[in-house]
């Protein structure tokens, strides 16, 4: 079973991926019932965890921000800077929690935020070097063992607290 700390970093990862239109809503909605079972609990999260799927591609964008208010955790604004890393970080941990490969992480990241975004720039030129693979020295495990080992680096993000 998940911690509160990792329900709480999992919902609010799930809500920026739902705001860049990674992910679906009814997502954000299956993440609120994880986090109820995992403990965190506020009526606004109950509501949101009630939603069917059918009512999550309309309700998710009334119902998600007093959800994460309630249990003390915030939605960067979109286009912003902090939005732009949190949702560099939470593409990370989907990558390390084995929804994405490490290529597939490097080419959202280089093709969303390019070389931009200074957080995401080592993951951009990773992108960039399995491009030029074949003339270089480096095998395609090299390549995802450095972009696993930046993953991991980004997926320790702080600012979420067990409520």
């Amino acid at each position: 079973m998940q911690s509160t700390e990792q329900a709480a970093r999992e919902l609010q990862d799930r809500a920026v991926l739902w705001r860049m239109g990674e992910i679906r809503a009814s997502d954000v909605v299956t993440g609120a019932c994880d986090a109820l079972v995992a403990g965190l609990d506020s009526p606004a999260l109950r509501i949101l965890a009630a939603c069917t799927r059918a009512e999550a591609d309309y309700d998710v964008r009334d119902l998600l921000p007093p959800a994460l208010d309630e249990l003390g955790l915030t939605l960067p604004t979109v286009g912003s800077v902090a939005g732009q890393e949190a949702a560099v970080r939470a593409l990370a941990a989907r990558m390390l929690a084995g929804d994405l490969t490490p290529r597939e992480l490097a080419f959202r990241i280089h093709q969303r935020f390019g070389h931009e975004l200074p957080l995401a720039e080592r993951l951009a030129g990773l992108d960039d070097e399995y491009d030029f693979l074949e003339y270089s020295d480096r095998t395609p495990a090299q390549l995802d063992a450095d972009v696993t080992a930046e993953a991991q680096r980004l997926a320790q993000h702080p600012g979420v607290g067990t409520p």
